[in-house]
């Protein structure tokens, strides 16, 4: 008789018989974005427990490194195991409850994601509609805030769908005469472009960790405000969602004086991220925000040179990271695309949302915002634009 436990149902896989191998590409999209040397080598060293001393010191590190990239004094400042969406998913979940209103600027494909989430947690969605490609004003922003005095205002600060860079002063202080929270999605904006989380009054904000950062993708950084945590405290029910819940997870990072078991910590992503926000600290953000700025420019007169047009009119409401560009004539997306990725290695976007199959995107992000990056940007869009490669 065969003995059961010695036997498989199921047969090793041929394709993991060899060892991993990766091309080495260009990631010049909106994202991920090329790791640093310094982060993809942390993230190799040895792997500690989550209650270990070591980790919590790591874990302080980091605090303190996101504290500085958000500009803000907030104790709850932390970061979720998780992509940019779980911090989306996480800033709803705490601030909102069944039964609460939601104001969001509708101009983009993150509408379409934060408002099913929202809905998903029993909040009514009250859209502002925005032209693709422009910011939403403070004025139409005050007007539906006025008028509807929701729980939350959503905006995306860098719209990585439309390339728009969205003005954040004076809303916070707006909202906040209306009894609203203020939650904005800094995925692709945060260490790229400024933002003064204190300053400005923003509740709560997040980001992710694959973009300006230069980590590996898998960790959201996200900041909650004393006025937005006294609301969560107070809320009438828990967050429905355990693994987001900032009064739970706030104990694992030491927000509230005491440290608690929440889940196994992806303790190797922190290392990379720990390396990159020292990489942040040691450039300043002053020094980065302007160095992504001029490498903007420089993208964007490239691209004029070249005949092409940006789907954002106007210099004052372009993204510095991300670069939303009107397709060329008698040239579709995919084409594009594959060309510079066979002829040359070099990742780019589609158009996603309402850009998809208008426009593509090039990402300028952390150690990618560079003239030598930039111009090997335009020489590749010089050459697909010129010699194609046909569909197959």
């Amino acid at each position: 008789m065969v003995n059961a436990a010695n036997t498989e149902d199921v047969r090793a896989p041929a394709s993991l018989e060899t060892p991993l191998s990766v091309p080495n590409k260009m990631l010049m999209a909106a994202g991920p974005s090329n790791l640093t040397p310094r982060a993809a080598q942390a993230g190799g060293l040895p792997s500690l427990g989550p209650m270990h001393p070591e980790t919590f010191r790591l874990m302080d590190e980091i605090k303190e490194g996101l504290q500085y990239a958000f500009q803000t004094k907030n104790p709850v400042t932390l970061c979720l195991s998780c992509a940019g969406h779980g911090g989306m998913e996480a800033a709803l979940a705490n601030i909102l409850e069944p039964g609460d209103t939601a104001v969001m600027c509708k101009n983009s494909f993150w509408f379409d994601r934060a408002s099913d989430m929202a809905t998903r947690q029993g909040a009514r969605v009250v859209p502002i509609d925005v032209k693709p490609g422009q910011p939403l004003t403070l004025e139409a922003a005050e007007e539906a805030v006025a008028k509807h005095r929701p729980r939350l205002l959503f905006v995306v600060h860098g719209e990585s769908s439309t390339g728009v860079h969205q003005s954040l002063e004076g809303f916070g202080a707006m909202c906040h005469k209306y009894g609203t929270l203020l939650v904005v999605d800094a995925v692709a904006s945060l260490g790229g472009t400024p933002l003064y989380t204190d300053r400005w009054e923003l509740d709560v904000v997040y980001s992710g960790s694959q973009k300006v950062f230069n980590a590996p993708p898998g960790l959201s950084p996200i900041t909650f405000s004393p006025r937005a945590m006294e609301h969560i405290q107070s809320r009438k029910t828990p967050c429905p969602v355990f693994y987001y819940d900032v009064l739970s997870i706030g104990d694992s990072w030491g927000c509230f004086g005491k440290r608690s078991y929440h889940h196994t910590l992806p303790v190797t992503l922190f290392y990379a991220l720990r390396e990159a926000l020292a990489l942040v600290a040691e450039e300043g953000l002053t020094a980065s925000w302007r160095r992504h700025q001029l490498a903007a420019q420089r993208l964007h007169d490239g691209l004029e040179r070249l005949g092409l047009r940006l789907l954002v009119e106007k210099p004052e409401h372009r993204l510095a990271t991300v670069t939303a560009v009107l397709l060329p004539d008698n040239m579709d997306w995919a084409t594009l695309l594959r060309t510079a990725m066979a002829r040359h290695a070099v990742d780019l976007s589609a158009g996603l949302g309402p850009t998809f199959g208008r426009a593509f995107r090039v990402g300028l992000m952390g150690t990618n915002a560079n003239p030598k990056a930039v111009d090997r940007v335009v020489n590749v869009l010089q050459d697909v634009i010129k010699n194609p490669i046909a569909a197959a």
